[in-house]
């Protein structure tokens, strides 16, 4: 883990973490490719943050969903210990039902005795507010991202920069797949409610690669990013540099970069 972000403690339930610059790494969607999280587990030391935003399993693989899930809960357990982890789930991720009898992502529940931050959590790393919401499946689950985000503003300094982890973008540019949109209902008005200063999304693989798509939108006060999906052992990600003003999309045809100075 990097030497700047090695001290921490509580301040009024949430856990800080302080540091002078965040670098962030940003990527989703690996649907289980062992070598993509391999060649993550070997950059991650370079950043103060990764993120994986959602879509961890792959629900098409010959392999099971409990082999998958061991595989990739040491995967995370070993990022974990070079940098701060962030996860958050998608829609492949589903392994369980809720007492309501919606699909959640349980078994990420585990990665906490790693250190890693998953869903439901909410954490201030320097001066960026985190926090990390689940895939939602029905009204209950949806209704629990509406609570989380109200309970995890309350913890907002006026000014502060509050990102968060949600799988699905809505409707726009990072929704687009050549053919039509797969925009989350939700997600615009959550932003109009509390005005987050940015969203790390994934979930529609296609958008940054498509022509009216892309890996970057601003909506009012919020920008949203969206990695999107590359075959081969390098996942597609975005670096994130917000002290400095940057974004840079990285992918196997090259680097697009641009500046989050409004």
């Amino acid at each position: 883990m990097p030497r700047s972000l090695a001290k921490r403690r509580m301040v009024r339930g949430v856990a800080i973490t302080y540091s002078a610059r965040v670098r962030i790494l940003l990527t989703s969607d690996l649907h289980y490719r062992l070598r993509q999280y391999d060649w993550l587990i070997g950059a991650a030391s370079a950043f103060d943050v990764v993120v994986v935003a959602g879509d961890h399993l792959d629900i098409s693989a010959a392999v099971s969903g409990d082999v998958q899930i061991a595989a990739l809960s040491a995967s995370f357990a070993a990022l974990a210990r070079k940098t701060r982890l962030l996860v958050c789930s998608g829609n492949h991720d589903l392994d369980a039902r809720s007492g309501d009898g919606e699909k959640t992502a349980s078994w990420l529940q585990r990665l906490r005795a790693f250190g890693v931050t998953i869903d439901g959590d909410t954490v201030r790393i320097a001066d960026t507010l985190f926090t990390v919401c689940p895939w939602w499946d029905g009204p209950k689950s949806k209704d629990a991202v509406e609570q989380l985000l109200i309970a995890a503003s309350a913890h907002r300094i006026e000014g502060e920069r509050w990102v968060w982890l949600y799988h699905a973008p809505p409707e726009g540019k990072l929704s687009w797949t050549g053919k039509r949109h797969f925009g989350d209902p939700l997600v615009p008005q959550l932003l109009a409610r509390h005005k987050p200063t940015a969203v790390f999304c994934g979930h529609i693989h296609e958008a940054p690669f498509r022509q009216g798509g892309s890996w970057i939108e601003r909506v009012g006060d919020t920008w949203l990013f969206n990695a999107g999906h590359q075959i081969g052992d390098v996942p597609a990600r975005i670096e994130i540099d917000f002290n400095a003003g940057i974004a840079r999309w990285i992918t196997m045809e090259g680097t697009e970069a641009q500046s989050l100075a409004l």
